[in-house]
């Protein structure tokens, strides 16, 4: 196999190191997301006192304030995953370039 071979797969172990944490990180923020929709939709239930948890303590709040700082870390939270994506995409691309070309230095080496 020759340099340029053995560069490109050490590459291709790279790019798959880098779509795997990025995985790990978007499946972080999905968790999250799904935590604070599950905290909205007990919002929007609640007729009582609503608190929230500051720190190690829990103060009571405005239903309002909650709703909503909750809805802008929901908004934070999409894009950060949208963004993910958009990087998983192109290292998928990416990977699937190199391997092609790796693919073809393989069967030119055989041929």
């Amino acid at each position: 196999m020759n340099k340029n071979t053995e560069e490109k797969i050490e590459q291709l172990h790279l790019f798959e190191q880098n779509l795997q944490n990025l995985s790990v990180q978007k499946q972080n923020f999905q968790a999250q997301l799904l935590e604070i929709e599950n905290a909205l939709e007990e919002l929007i239930k609640s007729k009582d006192k609503v608190y929230k948890i500051v720190g190690s303590i829990m103060v009571l709040s405005e239903k309002k304030d909650v709703e909503k700082y909750l809805n802008s870390k929901k908004e934070i939270l999409d894009l950060r995953i949208k963004n993910f994506e958009k990087q998983e995409n192109k290292f998928k691309e990416k990977v699937n370039e190199v391997q092609q070309e790796v693919l073809k230095e393989l069967k030119n080496k055989e041929g």
